[in-house]
């Protein structure tokens, strides 16, 4: 990361400067009261949605209700016990992106569109993002609700909110939901790549068949209705403990993955680049891009001015940087280690950011700066309102 792009990161937004522990008295301050939501009849009197297409990073429990195996699931403990206090299916401590984006957008948590029994308001919006998805359907075949998937989950809700709305009603909430993706990681795992479609192809081919599968989605959604994208591109995937933790069993001192890096590079310039386009293409189109990667190298060259301790490795887990998948001793490595401080850390698990973290990544998601979540941040998106 350049030194001129640092300090533009640090001091384009002073809410970014501070603390974590500064950041969650800020946030203490957008807590919202429990009469904001108003009903008439039977359906709630809002017309900002927020729809969820996505991955582990924030999957609220979707792979709970499907035939996977537990490397997918995190429904067992220690995950959650930061503040559901029981395990959700988050592969976090506690909340994820979408949790905190929720509370600032004056909505309750968005469930898990597959939760069983489920009543909830879709005119809330729902979450379809599955662990270990990825945006191509040969990443994880049959372990996973791969985002073609998650794409047909989101028309059969078109389809209910249109049937409990009226079409006028429906396609309100259509034009002013929000749709939040974040996705891709998975395709470019040492697992997917090895195991996938990965060696037919150069780099750069495969990262625009990952790159075009999103926009393509986004594509979709903006066919039926939807004006407003949340993107996120992906963080220093190579860096992660589970990377670290391989280049000490090949030898290594600990360092990141550097085929991974190259691939998220490509990524990021290239989704960037198709969101631009899409922009200028399609009428009405509005879109936030969040650069986690940026934020995230910032933290980890500046932990502390952001209120971490430990950014290399994570608090749940064993062996070197506590890189193994044994969290929860329920993936074949029954013993494992825990922090005693999850707040401290960076990453929670062996691939998986905190609650602390996901909380100051959603408060930039929310309001960060144009260099770090632009053109739009998310607060502006929910503003913005279109008639039908």
């Amino acid at each position: 990361m350049t030194k001129e792009y640092r300090i533009k990161l640090n001091l384009a937004n002073s809410c970014i400067q501070l603390s974590l522990a500064a950041v969650l008295v800020v946030l203490a301050s957008l807590t919202f009261p429990s009469d904001c939501f108003h009903h008439h009849g039977h359906h709630p009197e809002i017309t900002a949605a927020l729809f969820v297409f996505g991955d582990s990073l924030i999957d609220p429990g979707n792979n709970n209700y499907i035939n996977t195996s537990t490397p997918f699931q995190a429904n067992f403990p220690p995950y959650g016990e930061s503040f559901f206090k029981y395990p959700s299916g988050r592969f976090c401590d506690g909340r994820v992106i979408p949790d905190f984006i929720a509370e600032y957008a004056k909505l309750p948590f968005i469930q898990p569109y597959l939760q069983i029994g489920y009543q909830y308001q879709l005119a809330y919006g729902s979450n379809f993002a599955s662990a270990g998805a990825g945006a191509l359907v040969e990443t994880f075949p049959g372990f996973v609700i791969n985002l073609k998937q998650q794409l047909w989950y989101f028309n059969e809700a078109e389809k209910q909110l249109r049937s409990n709305l009226g079409k006028t009603g429906a396609e309100r909430i259509l034009s002013n939901s929000v749709y939040f993706f974040s996705i891709g990681g998975n395709d470019y795992t040492t697992d997917s790549r090895t195991s996938g479609i990965y060696k037919s192809f150069t780099p750069e081919d495969y990262v625009a068949m990952v790159v075009g599968n999103i926009t393509a989605a986004v594509e979709e959604i903006y066919k039926k209705g939807g004006r407003k994208f949340g993107v996120l591109n992906l963080p220093p995937l190579g860096c992660i403990p589970v990377y670290r933790a391989a280049d000490v069993a090949a030898g290594g001192t600990g360092e990141c993955n550097g085929e991974i890096t190259a691939l998220v590079k490509l990524h990021n310039a290239l989704l960037s680049k198709k969101l631009k386009h899409l922009q200028k293409q399609l009428k009405g189109f509005r879109y936030s891009y969040f650069d986690i990667f940026a934020v995230v190298d910032e933290i980890s060259d500046n932990p502390s001015k952001y209120g971490f301790k430990e950014v290399k490795s994570g608090c749940c887990g064993s062996g070197p940087f506590r890189g193994a998948d044994s969290c929860g001793g329920k993936r074949g490595i029954k013993e494992y280690e825990l922090c005693d401080n999850p707040q401290d850390y960076l990453s929670f698990d062996s691939g998986h950011p905190t609650q602390a973290a996901n909380q100051l990544f959603a408060k930039l998601i929310w309001a960060g700066p144009a260099n770090i979540t632009g053109p739009y941040n998310l607060k502006s998106l929910f503003q913005i309102s279109f008639v039908t």
